[in-house]
């Protein structure tokens, strides 16, 4: 029996060949490769056995998914609006689509190792990270760790670290045991759960759509892993000092990370961070607003570029 879910994918993938990315795997070292969809522009150098990626030729901007989808189901509404100005590049993060590693190590940190280096393998010196959620954790970890190769940040719905505090309280406010559970849903009844908590417009879909979607839940042991490697004491949850502008773009109505938290993570960051909310919008804002999202994106990161260009 078809998997509505999988088909689905599978037409998104046809449609994001046609707005100009394409896939390519990166070895990034002997045991981990990772996914990602790049500008189809910088795959035509073709040697006698495989595609030497080219440099970029615009602005480089990188689209980091969230924990419920990979890369081009969490952006797919994304694409179309930025590659007419900027080189996009949407990485599946390990675990998620066709990444994989034989490393034990499960933390955001060496998500974003990776990420940097199977970025510099195709090309790119220097980007704007875009990061969802569980994407927006290792986008902060990626400015932290690489602040001459990331020039700016765009968070939304996310903090720059999931302390024991913040998990408890999210846990609680939404009657589940652990964000494993509320994740990796192993029922339908999951599912739905999952889409109410991430969505302000309840959604109806019939009942197949959440067992197919059940079924598309791969390499749940490791993706677990990521979750508990996600997690830090509050002792540990300290807000580093970050050398780049930051745009947090916030649901008013998120549910699982408050509005809240966006203006207590702006205070923190500092001068250089900004933030805004969307209304009526809950965690899943650039699907739920994707033409109100799409719009406050670009208008950053075209203030970047007029800024560079003024120097």
């Amino acid at each position: 029996m078809v998997n509505f879910v999988a088909a689905l994918k599978l037409l998104i993938q046809f449609f994001m060949k046609m707005f100009g990315v394409q896939t390519h795997l990166v070895e990034i070292m002997p045991g981990t490769v990772m996914n990602f969809w790049v500008p189809s522009e910088t795959l035509k150098n073709p040697s006698i056995d495989k595609t030497i990626p080219t440099k970029p030729n615009k602005p480089v901007v990188v689209l980091v998914h969230g924990f419920a989808g990979d890369g081009i189901i969490t952006w797919m509404l994304q694409v179309r609006s930025l590659t007419k100005q900027y080189s996009v590049y949407i990485p599946d993060l390990l675990f998620f689509g066709d990444s994989f590693t034989d490393s034990s190590d499960r933390s955001p940190d060496f998500q974003a190792e990776c990420l940097m280096k199977g970025l510099k393998k195709l090309g790119v010196d220097r980007c704007t990270i875009v990061g969802f959620s569980y994407g927006g954790i290792v986008a902060f970890k990626m400015a932290e760790l690489y602040p001459e190769f990331v020039q700016a940040l765009v968070v939304l719905s996310s903090v720059v670290a999931l302390t024991d505090s913040i998990n408890e309280a999210i846990c609680q406010r939404l009657g589940v045991g652990s964000f494993s559970d509320m994740l990796l849903p192993t029922s339908a009844d999951g599912v739905k759960a999952l889409f109410s908590f991430g969505a302000y417009h309840k959604l109806w879909l019939p009942d197949r759509i959440y067992r197919d979607y059940l079924v598309m839940i791969n390499n749940r042991k490791e993706r677990r892993e990521l979750l508990d490697g996600m997690i830090v004491s509050d002792e540990d949850g300290t807000i580093p000092i970050f050398k780049q502008k930051i745009h947090l773009i916030w649901g008013e109505e998120d549910q699982i990370f408050k509005f809240e938290l966006a203006k207590n993570t702006k205070e923190q960051l500092g001068d250089l961070a900004t933030y805004e909310g969307i209304k009526r919008a809950g965690h899943l804002v650039h699907l739920e607003k994707p033409f109100i999202f799409n719009k406050r994106l670009i208008r950053f990161l075209n203030s970047l570029q007029e800024t560079d260009q003024a120097q």
